[in-house]
């Protein structure tokens, strides 16, 4: 078995080696399925995320959500070490990269926590772990009670063994390409 950082980078770079066009289909694929999960148990607000690296683009998806009255909102690191914050984001509105490099968007309308999160994964198990890039945040967020429903976002090929950590939570449902 990998240790994590050598799992995190072999997943990385057998993302950035998907095509152009297999990229597409399956981002439309996934968002298809994210689709379906909202509207078979809709909530008030949905966190989503901004693609980095490579992550599934569901921003199609978004903008059908939002057209739909969904209101979106995006994570927002309030401290190194501290859980996420989530500001209220309509596709189109104008983002900014924080310190990290992360799209939030440019006018910050923080909400309370969504009762929905899509969560992106880098890698994920079986038993719905999620491998991210080491940070926490995710899993500092989903300690507090009461629990946001989560949606793990990744690619089929992104199922792996890794070691779980004690703060580790796993999600409650993954969706991928197939």
């Amino acid at each position: 078995m990998l240790d994590k950082p050598q799992l995190r980078r072999m997943l990385k770079e057998r993302r950035r080696a998907i095509d152009h066009a297999t990229k597409l289909a399956w981002d439309d694929r996934i968002g298809a399925r994210v689709l379906a999960w909202w509207q078979a148990s809709p909530g008030s607000v949905l966190g989503v995320y901004w693609p980095l690296a490579g992550e599934p683009d569901l921003r199609p998806a978004y903008a059908e959500l939002a057209e739909a009255g969904v209101r979106l909102a995006l994570p927002v690191v309030l401290a190194r070490d501290a859980a996420l914050g989530f500001a209220e984001w309509v596709p189109g509105e104008a983002t900014v990269a924080d310190s990290l490099g992360v799209a939030v968007p440019a006018e910050l309308r923080m909400v309370e926590r969504p009762d929905a999160l899509l969560v992106p994964c880098l890698g994920f198990d079986a038993r719905g772990y999620r491998l991210g890039y080491g940070g926490g945040f995710y899993d500092r967020t989903l300690a507090a009670e009461p629990r946001p429903r989560t949606l793990g976002i990744a690619y089929a090929f992104q199922l792996a063994t890794f070691e779980i950590g004690e703060y580790d939570i796993p999600l409650d449902a993954m969706v991928t390409e197939v």
